[in-house]
């Protein structure tokens, strides 16, 4: 529109003064002037313009167009004037322009391959560093763990940085430096976790007995509880009491204590075992030391050390092995089965406690039979060893609830009676039971089958019948204070409680419901126990009985030399018969073969005894009539062997024992050496018990063999062919002596 305004045709200005004109021209130059400045604030020139002239403004439109169209027309001759220069110049200008397309194409390459080359070292820089930086964060992570004591953890994080990250950068010092520290740092580890586990000994070593004492409280308490439900609904029936307390039977057999005052819970809360001992310090040094590939070290050191603190916990006192209370011993295998029971719980082997368990079993059996063997004495010595007597009914009862005892023809008896055995029976028979008893105690929570806890009783039982109760009965045999009355009753003490062994039998199977058939099931030796004792009871009598004769042929006081006899029996040889026939009578409560035997014995000592007073060396000289004598005490002894002082006996057997005695003061009496010398070694000869040996040595008692011998003088002086008779039977009879020993 400017353009259309220039070349537009403009009228023709109107006809005015010159003056006028020139006026008008300048002030108008003045108001381009200013507007043509551009410094110069516009606002109040276009505001002269409107305000001084009412036509000013058409005025100055008009100047203002032929201002214009005067700078259009030296703009045009400007151009033309110039339009060759500028035409050469935009000529040039575009060629510059291709070279200033080469140079900046040029330019723009050598900044790409420097941005290339540092993109490419970039990414190589940020590759290395994703490298680098995974094995710096797991350094860092490194020193955190050691820091909070993490140690395991620690050798895990270095186990991966050697095997894993320090490989892929192993080509950096920073990489070589850590890879030096870590065997260091692996070592401060070890020891570290190894002085955690010596601290960890110690504490436990000073803190064993509480945590010991809670474990077993813990455990005992449990057992309790489940032993308490477990009895809940059954029928559990007294049995015995020992020691003051009550001892149950329940259902299937086995002892239990009624005692549940000491084991009543409280509200208090109760710390376990796993609240009082830590046991990290053990595992982390474990799984360090596995880590590093040294566990058999780890574990070596821990067992030893456990170890003596193990003998030093479970070494017996000095006096333990002294140890005659079984009541002691009872506590003590408690506390090991407490202990042992502890320990499976925990998961730990027992089966070396329970090893040793049995071998406090059989101290336990010695402390019992120690004590046993106390009781067993103070019966034997407060015993009086004579028939029991019964008054009435409710005695007899008493008698036979204590010991089994049935006998018909005593029961038709009136009372009062008397029971064949003495006091010491029942009281025997009751403390086996007793010591029956005491032998389960042990058994209890050993977790035995019965058939195991049977056999345990039977052995126990039999070790108290056959060494303890046997030693006591043949010490008691032994001692000089027992006479014959004591030996007899202890013979037939022997046989009640022999035949009581049965029931003994019965009273273990009733305790452990084992049946006696079972083929493994342990017999009592009671039997074999008692049979010996009553045997060296009976050799006992025997020997005692020796003993008396011995004495009363001690008092013998024969005068070899008198001319005759006194025509009565000798006063000790009464006063031995005697004694023989009131202690036979005694013998009537024995078996027959035992008193049968023991009158055999005496009998037969008897007659050896005066066998030998005849032909006792030192006995120089005998006379006829003392050997009359001696014929009326034989006399005597064969009238007792006669009356039958022992019933059993058929014909004249016990009369044999004195017919030693008998042919050979026959043979002196009658004087029949004919007939001897004729019949000698012939089976039917009258003198058949007649030795040659012992007949010449009485014969030559009997022979004048100096001046002081007047036995043989009638015979000098009456009839001199009687001595010499008496040589020649001295002869034959020497011969005969001579023949047998050669």
């Amino acid at each position: 529109m400017a353009n259309d305004r220039v070349h537009a045709a403009l009228p023709d200005p109107p006809n005015q003064s010159e003056e006028d004109n020139k006026e008008e021209e300048k002030d108008f130059g003045n108001i381009f002037a200013e507007l043509e400045s551009v410094d110069l604030p516009l606002g109040t020139t276009l505001r002269s313009i409107y305000d001084d002239q009412p036509n000013a403004h058409k005025r100055f439109m008009e100047k203002l167009d032929a201002r214009i169209r005067n700078h259009d027309r030296e703009i045009e001759k400007m151009c033309n004037f110039h339009h060759q220069g500028f035409v050469d110049a935009i000529t040039e200008l575009l060629k510059v322009r291709t070279d200033a397309e080469k140079l900046m194409v040029t330019a723009q390459t050598e900044e790409v391959i420097r941005c290339r080359i540092q993109q490419r070292n970039m990414a190589t820089t940020v590759e290395k560093l994703q490298l680098c930086i995974p094995v710096l964060e797991m350094y860092s992570k490194l020193k955190e763990q050691l820091e909070s004591k993490r140690y395991y953890a620690a050798l895990k994080t270095m186990e991966q940085l050697e095997k894993v990250y320090i490989p892929r950068v192993s080509q950096y010092r920073f990489c070589q430096i850590m890879a030096e520290n870590l065997p260091r740092l692996r070592e401060e580890i070890k020891e570290i976790s190894m002085s955690d586990l010596k601290d960890f000994l110690e504490s436990i070593r000073k803190h064993s007995d509480k945590v010991g004492e809670t474990a077993m409280r813990q455990h005992r308490t449990f057992n309790s509880a489940v032993a308490k439900q477990a009895s809940m609904g059954h029928y559990i029936k007294p049995v015995y009491s020992l020691n003051g307390r009550t001892h149950t039977h329940t259902h299937n057999g086995l002892m239990m204590d009624d005692d549940t005052g000491d084991d009543e819970e409280t509200d208090e809360e109760i710390l376990t075992a796993q609240d009082l001992v830590d046991f990290s310090p053990v595992y982390r040094c474990l799984h360090i030391y596995t880590v590093l590939g040294d566990r058999e070290t780890f574990e070596n050191y821990y067992r030893k050390q456990r170890k003596k603190q193990a003998r030093l916990v479970l070494q017996p006192q000095a006096n333990m092995s002294y140890c005659d209370d079984p009541d002691l011993v009872l506590e003590l295998k408690n506390l090991i089965v407490i202990f042992a029971d502890t320990l499976q719980g925990y998961g730990f082997p027992v089966n070396r406690l329970f090893d040793l368990l049995f071998e406090v079993r059989d101290q336990y059996n010695e402390t019992l039979l120690k004590k046993w063997a106390l009781v067993f004495r103070e019966i034997f010595e407060l015993d009086n060893y004579s028939p029991i007597p019964v008054e009435t009914e409710e005695e007899y009862k008493l008698v036979v609830s204590r010991f089994p005892f049935h006998d018909a023809e005593i029961e038709k008896q009136d009372f009062p009676k008397k029971l064949p055995m003495s006091q010491s029976v029942p009281q025997i028979y009751t403390q086996v039971k007793e010591f029956i008893y005491a032998s389960l105690k042990f058994s209890e929570s050993l977790h035995r089958s019965s058939t195991e806890i049977d056999d345990m009783l039977r052995k126990s039982t039999n070790l108290l019948l056959t060494r303890t109760l046997s030693s006591c009965l043949q010490n008691l045999i032994k001692k000089p204070h027992i006479g014959l009355t004591e030996l007899v009753q202890i013979i037939i003490n022997t046989t009640h409680l022999e035949q009581a062994c049965r029931y003994l039998e019965e009273f273990i199977t009733n305790i452990t419901n084992v049946s006696p058939e079972t083929v493994h099931t342990t017999r009592l030796y009671g039997l074999s126990t008692f049979k010996d004792a009553r045997h060296a009871a009976e050799g006992e009598i025997y020997t005692k009985l020796n003993q008396k004769i011995d004495e009363f042929i001690q008092l013998a006081d024969y005068e070899w030399g008198m001319a005759e006899s006194d025509g009565r029996a000798s006063g000790y040889l009464m006063d031995l018969i005697n004694f023989l026939r009131s202690t036979f009578q005694v013998f009537t409560h024995l078996p027959g073969k035992v008193a049968q035997t023991a009158c055999m014995s005496a009998c037969k000592h008897l007659s050896t005894s005066l066998m030998q007073m005849l032909l006792d060396t030192e006995l120089k000289q005998i006379s006829m009539g003392a050997i009359q004598q001696f014929n009326l005490d034989v006399i005597q002894c064969e009238l007792f062997a006669s009356s039958e002082p022992v019933p059993g006996f058929q014909g004249d057997t016990l009369q044999l024992a004195f017919i030693d005695l008998r042919q050979l003061l026959d043979l002196f009496m009658v004087w029949d050496w004919s007939t001897y010398l004729a019949d000698y070694g012939q089976p039917t000869s009258k003198y058949l018990r007649v030795n040659p040996a012992t007949a010449l040595a009485l014969l030559e008692k009997m022979k004048d063999t100096s001046k002081k011998n007047n036995i043989f003088s009638q015979f000098r002086k009456n009839d001199r062919d009687k001595q010499k008779l008496i040589e020649t039977v001295v002869k034959q009879l020497r011969s005969l002596v001579n023949g047998m020993s050669s």
